[in-house]
């Protein structure tokens, strides 16, 4: 084999590898992005029913109070007077 041919399949082949490289470490980032997504997803969800459920309990104990408490300025049912 002569010396360029010697140069040429050496430079194609460091060419071929720093390619696959560098699209491997493009995937694990891309992966993880996307896990890093998911994960987010998931705690806002998490966030989201705790809210709805403090939401529906108070609105539970809003009900019970209005039963036995009158508010002042308001008339049947929380309406406004008048």
């Amino acid at each position: 084999m002569s010396t360029a041919s010697k140069l040429t399949l050496a430079g194609t082949t460091i060419a071929a590898l720093g390619t696959i490289f560098f699209v491997h470490y493009g995937q694990q980032n891309e992966k993880a992005a996307m896990h890093a997504g998911v994960v987010r997803d998931m705690e806002q969800q998490r966030l989201k029913r705790e809210r709805q459920a403090e939401f529906d309990l108070q609105r539970q104990l809003e009900g019970e109070y209005r039963k036995v408490q009158t508010v002042d300025g308001e008339g049947e049912e929380g309406r406004p007077r008048g």
